[in-house]
């Protein structure tokens, strides 16, 4: 079994190449929750519902989110009634909000849910939330205070300066059924090329999973989301500069100090190589095509099959 800890978009194309290169069921997605919010008087997890998109194959590759032929009838609406359009909501996509809204509503989980979507559009892998219960990832700014985060990402498109990163409600918190199985259980551990503040971070965030990455008997290897001093997708690299971290993948490595055995970097950043202090593999990266997914993907397995194995506590 391959778990995989992933943000949105970055981290569900590497867990689609995975999804195509093992065999049926052999996937876990560990899913970031700290971008849930409610919206509309709707309950929205835009990480989990990309994973749930994405491994469906009805991902929208165009617009980097949401579903595939989106109407917009709904938003049109909703604009024409002052209503809240900057975080849009297509009538596709609606309808996985209301269905979560009304099962919710009626006393399930957010893991069962999730479940039950990924059965009803035969998804064969298991995508796990980090959490069913609150955890709001909240980014402190230069201009606007602390905002929630969907309003920095969406509603002012990542341009205000961040200056810390917290995570309401991560101290009670605890981890979704399945979740520590998972990471225990798992022969490999992928943390994937997830902006790490942003997504990875909320996961490792709810207590216990830190401590059950440390003590996982896989091997753990991380794929590097900046190359060539720049994210591959959404704001990493500009948060980094802000928060006076290195823009470079060694930084992403030491980030990951302690939990992982292994690192995926690309070419272009192949002279970095020696300044990351655990095993590397350098490869194309860039993720443009299915093709792309599937051979990065086979390249992470081969390689953490030759990485040594570590001792971990218990």
């Amino acid at each position: 079994m391959i778990t995989v800890l992933s943000g949105g978009v970055g981290g569900a194309k590497l867990a689609l190449g995975l999804y195509h290169a093992l065999p049926r069921g052999d996937l876990t997605a560990i899913v970031n929750t700290g971008d849930d919010f409610v919206h509309l008087g709707l309950p929205i997890s835009p990480d989990v519902d990309t994973m749930l998109y994405t491994l469906a194959d009805l991902n929208n590759e165009e617009l980097g989110w949401g579903r595939r032929d989106e109407t917009w009838t709904f938003m049109d609406v909703t604009a024409s009634l002052g209503g809240a359009d900057w975080f849009r909501l297509g009538d596709g996509d609606l309808a996985l909000h209301v269905e979560r809204a009304r099962r919710l509503g009626r006393g399930e989980t957010l893991s069962e849910v999730v479940a039950a979507v990924a059965d009803a559009w035969g998804i064969h892998a298991r995508i796990l939330p980090m959490t069913d219960d609150r955890v709001a990832t909240v980014v402190a700014t230069k201009e606007h205070g602390v905002l929630p985060f969907q309003e920095y990402f969406v509603q002012h498109r990542c341009a205000p300066t961040v200056t810390q990163i917290a995570f309401e409600d991560g101290t009670t918190a605890a981890p979704a059924p399945g979740v520590v199985d998972a990471l225990a259980g798992a022969n490999v551990v992928v943390i994937a090329p997830s902006n790490p503040y942003l997504s990875v971070d909320p996961i490792l965030a709810v207590p216990g999973l830190r401590t059950a990455l440390e003590r996982t008997n896989a091997p753990v290897v991380a794929v590097s989301p900046i190359v060539g001093g720049a994210a591959i997708k959404g704001p990493a690299a500009k948060i980094m500069g802000e928060l006076g971290i290195e823009v470079s993948p060694a930084a992403v490595a030491r980030h990951y100090d302690g939990l992982i055995d292994g690192f995926i970097l690309d070419r272009l950043d192949n002279k970095l190589r020696d300044m990351i202090t655990v095993p590397c593999l350098v490869t194309d990266t860039i993720m443009t095509s299915l093709a792309d997914k599937e051979r990065l993907a086979r390249e992470l397995l081969d390689f953490a099959a030759d990485l040594p194995r570590k001792e971990r506590e218990p």
